[in-house]
Formats: C-alpha cells, structure tokens, sequence
C-alpha cells in the first residue's frame, strides 16, 4: 500500500533582527537549501534589506517545526504568519530555496498586514517583480 503525505503550505514575514547583519542572510540561505532539501521542503525566501517573506511547501510536521526554529532564531523579529494549509500541488518543485531580493519596501510591509488567502495571492502577485536567484535542490 502506497501513502501519500499532503502537502502543506505556508507564508511568514519577519523583520531582521537589529542585531544582525545583513550579511547573515547569505548564510541563511546556504544553510536552508540543504537543510530543506533533507526536509523535502521547497520554496522561497525574499529580503528586501529590511524584512524577510518566506513561503515554504512540505509535510505539515516539518514546516511546523520549521516555524518554530525560524521563530526562535535570534536573527528575526517580529515573526508574523501570514497563511499555513493544505496544498494541491508545490510552486516550487525544483528549489529547496529560491532566493530573492526586492527593493519595493512597501510590498513586504503591506504583505504582513494580510492574513489567509489574500496573503497568498499578494505573495503570489509579488513574484514577477523579484530579482530571482533560483537554486535547483
């Protein structure tokens, strides 16, 4: 009997914590395209030199301890979720992380005040405005 693990989604804002710098998130993303691609998790992070919107796809238990780590890490603050739930089908199947940076500061500002599905859909709208730096997992 074959089972199959549903997918889950979800969708954070942060801010980068005062005592970072921003050099870290290099780090950050190195360290989570392997981590995820052990986790089968899939997704992208954005930073637009201020804030941090990240959408990741994977089983609802990784992406839940995911949460929970990425909440407790002192290099973010104020750690908002926007959306968790099932999914049909991943958006990024081949990237355990894509990376993108922005310089709209406005975007992620208005993004962390929407909650559901709406933050989906402006997350989603957002894209085509990035400047991607895709890494296959």
């Amino acid at each position: 009997m074959t089972t199959t693990t549903e997918i889950y989604e979800m969708l954070y804002v942060s801010t980068i914590a005062p005592a970072a710098c921003v050099s870290v998130v290099s780090t950050i993303a190195m360290k989570s395209r392997v981590s995820n691609a052990v986790r089968c998790i899939t997704g992208m992070l954005i930073f637009d030199g201020i804030r941090f919107c990240q959408y990741l796809e994977g089983s609802k238990d990784e992406l839940i301890a995911l949460f929970d780590r990425i909440s407790n890490d002192s290099r973010h603050a104020a750690v908002t979720l926007i959306h968790h739930g099932p999914l049909q089908e991943r958006r990024f199947k081949k990237f355990s992380l894509a990376f993108a940076s922005g310089d709209d500061f406005e975007a992620l500002s208005r993004l962390e005040t929407l909650k559901g599905q709406s933050g989906i859909t402006a997350f989603s709208e957002l894209l085509p405005t990035l400047d991607k730096e895709a890494h296959c997992c």
